[in-house]
């Protein structure tokens, strides 16, 4: 820490603090906080970090929505007047490189790694652990996110949401067959599912393991109709039949739309069955970029862990990207990653405000952090806190803090809410048990 605190700006630090962790309160007015005895060359750094121009997952969204959320916050006052300084780092969908961008982490001083995916968490967590950096808001993919203790997830992660679709599904699910990826990270997501489904008295799914970087899942697609009972044997009399207790839930990220493609062609030599995803993988562009109201996605069921895209509580953030990132065509405002990155710099913006001008560290931001912090997210989430008191201690997720899901559905090519609010699965996650 350097220069000292003068006990006549305590009050005044407070105040101030306090206005500006309100969600979009400097959208209508300036809002530095207090002035730091830091130069203006003295910026506070932040990393994020995502996979670009790979074959499998890619999330450009998020790093660019990291620069965007620093022009605002640089243009209405920085941090205590600090700039907010993002470096950004390609993940690549990498073990070795998601390595890399966590020591590049240390090497740029950053008090942060905030609203970054990347599926290799033995990878990056352990650099980041060492050098005492908190990963804040990561996209929620991997365990390690929910089980260190250098963490603060702002949703449920994967394990919510397939929970939360899984408990979707049975109350129309008779049979269900789950294609997801066959890595280290997707192999968990049946058990998953199957919390779910049990929660709704229904059977297991049938899992269909299907390669990430797949250019077609024609044999996945069939192989997931066939076990749930939409087989193509009785030939022209299977065409036309629907099965509606029978249902494919996919979650294969960025690649869900290309199995989908794939999925549509195949069906159509199959009794007809419901589909289902989770948010991420089904999302208003693709429903636009396949025919929208015509879509062979309409009736698509999904799960997200925040409200749907058209809801009001997303409007400061599209502010934002409208004035500060109108070009850029990275951002999409209705992804999971765009807008988990939106929450995991609010919070970031939140805690450090909280506190004292010159004093901003890792540690800082940590101690703050683990002593109970709160963040309001302006209703996109319930109030975001990470004290002991406060983490659900699921098996294997014991950091989650927010197991709040929505159920929504494609209808009249729109991605909508099908019931008003949130749903908490964390009742549900309390009976996941993962295999030994």
């Amino acid at each position: 820490m350097t220069g000292r605190r003068r006990p006549s700006s305590r009050p005044f630090r407070a105040a101030a603090a306090a206005l500006c962790t309100a969600v979009g309160a400097s959208l209508l007015t300036g809002c530095g906080g207090v002035l730091s005895n830091k130069s203006d060359s003295d910026p506070i750094t932040v990393m994020t970090w995502a996979p670009e121009g790979t074959k499998a997952t890619n999330m450009p969204g998020m790093p660019a929505m990291a620069k965007a959320f620093a022009r605002w916050v640089n243009d209405t006052g920085g941090i205590h007047g600090r700039k907010l300084q993002v470096v950004t780092c390609n993940e690549r969908n990498d073990a070795v490189q998601a390595a890399r961008c966590a020591q590049r982490a240390e090497d740029e001083k950053a008090v942060a790694v905030v609203g970054s995916y990347s599926q290799y968490g033995r990878a990056f967590i352990s650099p980041l652990e060492v050098a005492g950096i908190p990963y804040i808001g990561g996209y929620g993919v991997t365990q390690e996110e929910f089980d260190s203790p250098y963490s603060y997830p702002v949703n449920g992660g994967q394990a919510a949401l397939l929970v939360g679709n899984g408990r979707q599904l049975a109350s129309r699910c008779e049979r269900t067959a789950l294609v997801r990826p066959d890595t280290i990270a997707g192999d968990e997501l049946p058990q998953l599912l199957n919390t779910g489904l049990r929660a709704g008295r229904r059977d297991a799914a049938h899992d269909v393991r299907a390669p990430e970087g797949a250019g077609d899942y024609s044999n996945q697609a069939a192989t997931a109709l066939k076990s749930v009972g939409a087989d193509s044997s009785l030939g022209s009399a299977a065409q036309g039949a629907a099965l509606d207790s029978s249902c494919v839930t996919a979650a294969l990220g960025n690649r869900t739309g290309t199995f989908f493609d794939s999925f549509r062609r195949v069906q159509e030599n199959h009794p007809q069955v419901r589909i289902a995803s989770i948010l991420g993988g089904v999302r208003q562009s693709l429903i636009d970029s396949t025919g929208g109201t015509s879509s062979p996605l309409e009736g698509t069921y999904a799960t997200g862990w925040y409200p749907a895209g058209d809801d009001a509580r997303w409007n400061p953030m599209k502010k934002v990207i409208n004035k500060y990132a109108f070009d850029d065509n990275r951002i999409d405002p209705d992804d999971p990653g765009t807008q988990t990155t939106w929450i995991g710099y609010t919070v970031l913006r939140s805690v450090l405000m909280s506190l004292h001008a010159d004093d901003i560290s890792a540690r800082a931001v940590r101690t703050a952090l683990d002593n109970g912090h709160a963040v309001n997210t302006g209703g996109l989430t319930p109030t975001l806190r990470w004290g002991y008191d406060d983490t659900l201690h699921v098996p294997n997720y014991s950091r989650i803090v927010n197991a709040d899901v929505t159920y929504q559905m494609v209808r009249d090519g729109r991605l909508v809410a099908v019931r008003k609010g949130f749903v908490n699965v964390s009742k549900i996650l309390e009976h996941y048990h993962p295999a030994d």
